[in-house]
């Protein structure tokens, strides 16, 4: 069982979250947008999406950059213990914040008629999966200690070996059941990103940098007709002197 959740899955995940993704962006291209829901509930969505990404993508980013630069932050905590302390309390408070961004998008969903209407039932498995990857996550940061220094020794190496086509599962197995459920259900969250609204994060609008400006129109009150601005205001007009 470990040799296939820690040699074998992590590629299976890695698999399907590419082909997914491409297949998504040629045959589902509408879905590559965040935009419906936050329509809906304008109000709500930044009372509650905020705190998720304020916290989630720190994390994110300490955890790439702690595997990228493993050498040089390992010698910047052990420099001096006060700074491994105050990491350690970083990484809980920003755990703790993105748990109650997660819970609090997951109510939102539930309440919101309008938007659970629109929440797939892929939407719901990967909150779920989510919510159990920031609580598993957060529960490490508070209880299993100096969490930021082992997994310098557990974590990255395993997660070289799978980049080098040779996973070794022995830095994983002996872990903590709590670690190896996080490690494994990252995973997981990879995998059905793709089938879900939050794919669009992966995007870039490359085309929009040399599309044409679209010239704006106002709305007479009297009328209701739209009139198009005139063009001594169009700041940047379409080269073809055609609105897109």
């Amino acid at each position: 069982m470990d040799f296939f959740l820690f040699a074998v899955f992590p590629y299976c995940a890695v698999a399907v979250a590419v082909l997914g993704g491409i297949y998504r962006h040629f045959r589902k291209r509408s879905f590559f947008s965040g935009a419906s829901s936050r329509s809906l509930e304008k109000r709500s969505f930044w009372g509650e999406g905020v705190p998720l990404h304020y916290g989630i993508v720190p994390v994110l980013a300490a955890h790439i950059l702690s595997a990228l630069f493993a050498r040089q932050e390992e010698a910047f905590l052990l420099g001096h213990l006060l700074r491994l302390y105050l990491v350690e309390i970083v990484a809980a408070a920003l755990g703790i914040l993105t748990v109650f961004g997660t819970v609090a998008l997951s109510i939102r969903r539930l309440t919101h008629p309008s938007v659970s209407r629109e929440t797939t039932a892929a939407d719901w498995a990967l909150l779920a999966a989510l919510l159990l990857q920031t609580a598993a996550g957060t529960y490490i940061a508070l209880f299993q200690r100096w969490g930021v220094l082992w997994y310098h020794y557990t974590a990255v190496p395993w997660f070289s070996s799978l980049a080098v086509l040779a996973p070794r599962i022995e830095f994983m197995t002996a872990l903590p059941w709590v670690i190896k459920f996080h490690a494994i259900n990252a995973f997981v969250v990879i995998a059905l990103l793709p089938f879900t609204r939050l794919l669009y994060l992966f995007t870039i609008p490359v085309a929009s940098w040399w599309r044409p400006f679209r010239a704006l129109t106002g709305k007479k009150k009297s009328t209701g007709v739209h009139s198009a601005t005139p063009a001594k205001l169009r700041l940047f007009p379409p080269a073809s002197g055609k609105a897109p």
